[in-house]
């Protein structure tokens, strides 16, 4: 943790407003579809453990390892505890606000803090979480900061988000020192959590941010056409053509995937994970709405492969919306044990833009980097450029 300095910053410092979500993310790896309401408590039960502050940290070693060696360091602005000085690493001088969150921290923190940040004179105000954190931003600053977003939520449909925390790190500094491309309006959209558990997708346009022009700003998530029934028909047909008896298979949430099960011969939650043991006679379902740590006992006593398909109009494969997929999971599967699936209109929409993972392990996204081959319908392959987000 950095501790705050006794002397006020100079007016000629670039100012970085920080806010915390610090229970961001915990539903995912346990399944849960979010963090909002008593989901906290009970991810916290299930063994989840806080990232975020993690994630923040990692951006903001990033700003200072990239940081023009002649040009004044910036300054940290931000609240006492998790919702902000616990993540700022060594190096980075803070400058702490009167103001506190409650404990427990809520919503109406994030948005009361970031209009006393943004009425402190920040010069970007950076936060962490997800599309909630981001509704409660903009419910505080609106259109009156550039702002820009740290995955670090369970769900991240909004387009105000960063690809990644190096990616947020590089982009702060570009965007403070004059390098950046500008800004543009990028949409914020949540949804009703406990509507989303129950497979009921229905994203809400809540209003606007404005966040920098830049490619390593994630797109908005884009819902599947219906003229993707076809190709998704011939993409289930050939991925169960391939199933091999005594073989498990993760199914990663979709609509694609779901067709593939109901191929196979199984229910399949639309926005979980499950899993299936494949038979002489088809499908045997083993794991329904599955958490990380079911998932990780499945893959060390039974040979599994994982099929999973990225987000519509961001490229996301790993890493937004399938956290129980998680780097456990995912190194004992291997990378050869990926199937990626997509139709066709899915990869044209990423206009020439490459598939990223973001598991939360640079080593095992660095890894899991390069050129995969796609299905993307009966007996149709296509390669696709992956990165490290």
């Amino acid at each position: 943790m950095a501790d705050s300095t006794a002397h006020q910053p100079t007016a000629d410092r670039p100012r970085i407003g920080l806010l915390v979500n610090p229970i961001a993310g915990l539903g995912g790896p346990v399944g849960l579809k979010g963090t909002d309401g008593p989901a906290a408590a009970r991810a916290l039960a299930l063994g989840a453990q806080p990232q975020a502050g993690h994630r923040v940290a990692l951006a903001l070693r990033t700003v200072a390892d990239r940081w023009p060696a002649d040009s004044a360091t910036p300054v940290v602005v931000t609240v006492r505890g998790a919702m902000g000085s616990s993540a700022v690493p060594p190096g980075l001088e803070t400058q702490l606000l009167d103001e506190a969150p409650e404990d427990p921290s809520a919503g109406a923190d994030t948005t009361r803090l970031a209009a006393a940040l943004v009425a402190a004179g920040v010069d970007l105000l950076l936060f962490a979480g997800g599309d909630g954190t981001a509704r409660d931003v903009y419910q505080g600053v609106g259109q009156t900061v550039t702002v820009l977003g740290l995955p670090a939520g369970v769900k991240m449909q909004s387009d105000v988000f960063a690809a990644s925390p190096t990616a947020a790190g590089e982009l702060v500094v570009a965007v403070l020192t004059g390098r950046s491309r500008g800004t543009r309006e990028a949409d914020v959209l949540d949804l009703d959590e406990e509507a989303y558990r129950h497979a009921a997708i229905a994203p809400l346009l809540l209003g606007s941010l404005i966040v920098p022009a830049a490619p390593q700003v994630q797109g908005r998530k884009s819902p599947s056409p219906p003229t993707e029934a076809t190709a998704v028909a011939g993409i289930a047909a050939d991925v169960v053509d391939g199933f091999e008896v005594g073989r498990g298979y993760i199914l990663g949430p979709g609509t694609t995937t779901r067709a593939i099960a109901r191929e196979a011969g199984i229910a399949k939650t639309l926005i979980g994970v499950d899993a299936l043991l494949w038979t002489d006679a088809g499908g045997q379902l083993l794991l329904a709405d599955a958490r990380a740590d079911q998932l990780e006992a499945l893959v060390r006593r039974q040979p599994s492969s994982i099929v999973l398909t990225p987000i519509g109009g961001q490229g996301s494969l790993l890493g937004r919306g399938n956290q129980q997929l998680s780097p456990g999971v995912l190194r004992s599967v291997g990378r050869e044990g990926l199937i990626v699936v997509a139709a066709p209109a899915k990869l044209d929409a990423l206009a020439g833009r490459p598939l990223f993972v973001d598991t939360g392990d640079t080593e095992l996204d660095l890894a899991l980097a390069g050129h995969m081959q796609v299905v993307t319908g009966y007996h149709e392959r296509t390669v696709m450029p992956v990165v490290a987000a």
